[in-house]
Order: C-alpha cells, then sequence, then structure tokens
C-alpha cells in the first residue's frame, strides 16, 4: 500500500439543477440542493469533490456552466466535473467556471483520441477518465456508456489501460453491480485492475459502512473511495469516517 493520503470523495450526481441518488443506475429520487451539499461537505473535511450532470450525455446537452460557478465559490477543495463534455471548447469551459478536473466517460468511448487532446492541451492531471462496468454473467466485466444504459462492447481492464497510455490521471471505476446496494466495493476487482494501472484509482460503488472503505484502501488498495448515498444522507458523517480509517492505520488528511 503506497504512502500517500487515502481520499475520501463525496460525489454529487446531478439532473435539472438537483442532486439526485440511484441504485444500480435507476430508482433515482432528490437528495438536496448541490451548492448546499458541496459547502457541506468541504467543511466537513472531504479531500475532493466530484460532480456528475448524469443526463447530459444521454440528451445530448452541455453542463450547468452556472452551478459549476456556484459550487466552486462556496468550496475549498479540488471539484472534479463531468458529464457532456465532449470536446476540448467543453473542458475549456468547466476549468473557467471553476472545476479543477474534468471527468469524461460516454465521449471517450465514443472518441478515445479526446483523451489524448485532452491531456496534450490541459495536462494529465486534469483528465479524469469514468468508467461504468458490469460483471456479466459470462464473467467479463462489460463496460456500459450514456450513464449505464448502454453496453458498448469494451472490457474494464483493457479499456483502463488504453485510457491510461492516451493519458488520463486518473481512472474512476464504477461497478454496476455494486452502485448504491451499500454493500461493499468490488474489492477483487479493484486490486487487480490497481495492479494494470500506473494511475490512481478512484473506487465507487457500494459504500454502506466504515468497513467498507477501510476494504477499498487494504483489500482494494484504491487510492480514493468515492461515494454518495452515505454522505448525502449522513449516514456516514465524513469527519466519522476518517476518525475511523486513521484508528485502522490508513493514512487520511484530517
Amino acid at each position: 500500500m503506497n504512502n500517500l493520503a487515502k481520499r475520501i470523495i463525496p460525489c454529487l450526481d446531478i439532473r435539472d439543477g438537483r442532486t439526485v441518488k440511484g441504485i444500480n443506475f435507476v430508482d433515482i429520487r432528490d437528495a438536496g440542493d448541490p451548492v448546499e451539499l458541496a459547502q457541506r461537505y468541504s467543511q466537513q473535511g472531504a479531500d475532493e469533490l466530484v460532480f456528475l450532470d448524469i443526463t447530459a450525455s444521454h440528451e445530448k446537452r452541455k453542463l450547468l456552466k452556472e452551478l459549476v460557478e456556484k459550487v466552486a465559490a462556496t468550496i475549498s477543495i479540488p471539484f472534479t466535473v463531468g458529464g457532456g463534455v465532449s470536446e476540448l471548447e467543453d473542458a475549456d469551459v468547466l476549468l473557467s467556471a471553476g472545476a479543477d478536473k474534468i471527468s469524461v466517460n460516454s465521449a471517450a468511448i465514443l472518441n478515445p483520441s479526446l483523451i489524448d487532446h485532452l491531456a496534450q492541451q490541459f495536462g494529465s492531471q486534469f483528465v479524469v477518465v469514468a468508467i461504468d462496468a458490469r460483471l456479466e454473467e459470462n464473467g467479463t466485466w462489460q463496460v456500459y456508456r450514456n450513464g449505464g444504459r448502454i453496453p458498448v462492447g469494451l472490457e474494464l481492464f483493457a479499456w483502463a489501460r488504453e485510457m491510461q497510455e492516451r493519458g488520463a490521471g486518473e481512472i474512476l471505476w464504477t461497478s454496476m453491480n455494486h452502485d448504491g446496494t451499500q454493500h461493499g466495493f468490488a474489492n477483487e476487482t479493484l486490486s487487480e485492475l490497481g495492479k494494470q494501472l500506473s494511475i490512481p484509482l478512484i473506487a465507487s460503488g457500494g459504500a454502506g459502512k466504515p468497513e467498507h472503505f477501510a476494504d477499498a484502501f487494504t483489500v482494494g488498495n484504491a487510492d480514493a473511495a468515492l461515494a454518495a448515498s452515505v454522505f448525502h444522507y449522513d449516514t456516514i458523517p465524513i469527519p466519522v469516517l476518517k476518525a475511523y480509517l486513521a484508528k485502522q492505520g490508513i493514512n487520511v488528511r484530517r
């Protein structure tokens, strides 16, 4: 396990200007005002924030730039924004609106060279590639796009390696099988994925209790763990989570 502090990252899934949360990518319900939530997480000691407009790609519209500006103005921690980023200009707009990094998912699948161009233009540290994958009955992890709606015939490990080679600075991997279930992260797959990559890996999908985060960092050897429901509904306050992880000997920023 590396000695860099492990990061705790709340995720705000945005739809029509509100924070929402689903289970296995469906059953979406309201979770509050994104600006208020962002401010709360920043004050509670979250290490970073991820802000995903979950219908931007699907509805083929651009991100709500004004909302990004509002969120950026209220927080003091790094802020990743994704959803509907399909060209360099989109990334430029987000950066000027206050984003520290951008997250690309569907657009990278449709146009893999976009990642090369983003990395060349802005630097790899600015580019997070988000991957949604489901463990299928045949035992392979298949990649999906458009918010988990469309299988694309790519395999998780090969796709993550290609994105790294093209210049991604981080991989944010969500297990669709675990998403919203609160039964724990896909730790064995996380560990295997991490072994194949040299860039940081963010675990997503399945957080339900503090032990799950500890397992993601120890068993899964993830560099960061992302969650939504447990933070939005205050099931696990971030200061409580960090105190627990520190007690387990896991290096976290206090």
